[in-house]
């Protein structure tokens, strides 16, 4: 099951700290160890380093972005295995997670077509 926890040792936080890795592996084991996620953190960085994330871990490509106002963009990415992530990134270049999730359906809707 897709978790934003995944994404943690990948991410910068907006302070500039980094978040322990969500499933550390120990040296010399082959077996990762669940660590506690910090729910209070946002999940923020350098949007680069979260779509270069997204594509290595979950295989996400962006499929849809939008403009929320002067300062800000949302985009959605999604994988052909239907996990989907939505971030939001500022003019600064730094992006943060909103939601993520899994399966995802691309079916086109039209405006006014009864569903």
């Amino acid at each position: 099951m897709k978790s934003l926890a995944h994404l943690i040792g990948a991410l910068p936080i907006a302070a500039g700290m980094m978040l322990a890795s969500a499933l550390p592996i120990q040296a010399g084991s082959t077996r990762p160890e669940a660590a506690p996620a910090t729910a209070a953190a946002p999940l923020c960085g350098k949007r680069d380093e979260i779509v270069r994330s997204l594509g290595d871990r979950f295989h996400e490509k962006q499929q849809a972005v939008g403009v929320v106002d002067r300062s800000a963009i949302l985009e959605i990415f999604v994988s052909t295995a239907g996990t989907w992530t939505i971030i939001a990134t500022g003019t600064d270049g730094n992006s943060c997670l909103v939601s993520s999730g899994e399966g995802w359906d691309s079916t086109v809707m039209m405006a006014g077509a009864d569903v």
